[in-house]
């Protein structure tokens, strides 16, 4: 048991924060109390605690976003800082990068989440309904938004209108969709049509039923997202270039790996998978070899050469294969490319002569991470997982380790042992 005494009017950020990791380790091992009343209480007033801390992580989080910190620490964006480093998920990384982003024009939505006067779900769905406007829309729009929630809709509800008054944004200034005939084709079926233009180009439009847009989804997502940090692109545009490189062939993205023993192959029970680690049930696996054919994957030195010394700079087309098959993403922890989109990786530098382009000397890493590790040796810890596959873990920048930076473990900073906690305001 820790003693915490906090002078709110000289501390920092930094002690603060370390005082309130501190409360939530104890909190957190507590037992629940036995009265059901007490906990409904409890979580009522925790949750609104949490919600004020949601105020002031938008701020940080802005703050990096802001100044590209994330980039010297390995990461290519905040979004994936915030997935990898910190174990959000995709939609929750969105919903907080949002609000740090609009937070500058949401000046009253910021002050009542601050106050704890507006949970922190309410301000994620103004913020997300308002990231689409623009200033003096913005502004109108978190005053309806701020008083419907006076009146006492849900969340959900407030998301409805907010995507109503962007619809009648669009229809005032002439760019709501037109519902046309399209639209009565019905859902079971894909269907997609394309219509030149004058200067040779094509407009594209079309739908595709849920099992078309599975398919679209593995192929092409993996290829459209960012390059990078400096990738400005959006999402359309990014997805048009992802399907041309399909389209040309400039991108395996139709090859299937499917891995698997003899025994499935000749009737046993043994599931295959794919390389992202999807099992793929035997008979499933026998009927892909048999409309597409077996080509051996051999993991030594057979008849496929997978040992090239120093004598050749880049990997062959059966190492890349055999590395596509041992890693199913990016070999830095976290990073989620696929491994299909990364590129071969030196582990020790082959221009520094350390690592020739030996099958036990390559792995996988993305473009973005592929540079970094170039760049930023020393914030590249190298090791070895229990299969053989090597792993990436990313490290603080020199400048940023050690005790300073003040994000050691709960409880670092100088606690008295009495069983008591004090707060002076």
């Amino acid at each position: 048991m820790h003693s915490v005494t906090v002078e709110l009017e000289t501390v920092s950020t930094m002690e603060l924060v370390n005082a309130l990791s501190t409360i939530a380790t104890e909190l957190a091992q507590r037992e629940a109390p036995e009265s059901a009343a007490a906990c409904l209480e409890l979580t009522e007033t925790l949750v609104a605690a949490c919600d004020m801390q949601e105020s002031a992580l938008a701020g940080f989080i802005g703050r990096v976003d802001a100044t590209g910190e994330q980039a010297r620490w390995g990461y290519p964006s905040v979004q994936a800082w915030l997935r990898s480093r910190l174990g959000m998920r995709d939609n929750r990384a969105k919903e907080r990068l949002t609000l740090a982003r609009q937070r500058h024009r949401l000046p009253e939505v910021c002050a009542q989440l601050a106050s704890g006067d507006l949970p922190y779900g309410y301000a994620t769905t103004i913020t997300d309904s308002v990231a689409r406007l623009d200033d003096t829309d913005c502004a109108e729009a978190e005053t309806t938004l701020l008083g419907f929630i006076d009146q006492g809709f849900s969340a959900g509800k407030v998301a409805a209108f907010g995507r109503r008054i962007r619809d009648l944004i669009a229809e005032r200034d002439d760019t709501e969709d037109t519902p046309d005939e399209d639209t009565k084709r019905g859902y079971d079926k894909s269907w997609l049509t394309t219509t030149r233009s004058l200067d040779g180009g094509r407009y594209v439009k079309g739908w595709l039923n849920p099992e078309d847009a599975a398919i679209w989804d593995g192929t092409l997502a993996p290829l459209a997202k960012p390059a990078g940090p400096d990738d400005h692109r959006d999402l359309p545009e990014r997805t048009a270039a992802a399907l041309s490189s399909v389209l040309s062939g400039g991108h395996k993205a139709s090859k299937v790996t499917v891995i698997c023993n003899l025994e499935t192959l000749t009737g046993g029970n043994a599931p295959a998978r794919l390389t992202d680690g999807t099992p793929i049930p035997a008979a499933q696996a026998r009927r892909i070899a048999l409309t597409a054919g077996v080509s051996p994957l051999l993991l030594g030195r057979g008849n496929t050469p997978l040992y090239l010394g120093y004598r050749e700079r880049f990997a062959s087309t059966a190492q890349r294969q055999v590395l596509e098959t041992l890693y199913s993403s990016c070999a830095v922890r976290g990073c989620e490319v696929p491994g299909t989109l990364c590129e071969v990786d030196h582990v020790h530098g082959w221009a520094l002569g350390r690592s020739p382009t030996d099958i036990d000397q390559l792995t996988l890493t993305c473009g973005w991470h592929n540079r970094f590790k170039h760049t930023n040796p020393d914030q590249i810890q190298i090791t070895k997982d229990r299969d053989g596959r090597y792993v990436y873990r990313l490290l603080p920048p020199a400048d940023a380790r050690g005790p300073a930076i003040g994000v050691g473990p709960p409880g670092s900073i100088d606690l008295p042992d009495n069983p008591t906690l004090d707060w002076a305001a």
